[in-house]
């Protein structure tokens, strides 16, 4: 069985970028919550500061999209390489 990469790339990237939005978002009003994880995603992406704001939440969750849907795309075609 082959995946289908635009599709699998455009699930990652919705999970990943609903993850970042939620984890921002949540993080607004209760600075303590998953400061750990926003920390470490401020380390990878560069550009994004965690806790300013909205700007914050609109640039993690856009990097995000775009990093699932890439590593996504990735993941499935390099499986389909090996299901054959």
């Amino acid at each position: 069985m082959k995946l289908s990469v635009k599709s699998f790339a455009i699930a990652a990237a919705i999970l990943w970028g609903l993850a970042m939005l939620i984890m921002n978002t949540v993080n607004m009003p209760s600075p303590d919550y998953a400061i750990n994880f926003l920390q470490a995603v401020e380390s990878v992406y560069p550009g994004y500061t965690q806790g300013e704001g909205v700007k914050s939440i609109v640039v993690g969750t856009l990097y995000g999209i775009v990093d699932a849907g890439i590593a996504g795309a990735i993941f499935a075609w390099v499986y389909n390489l090996f299901a054959k």
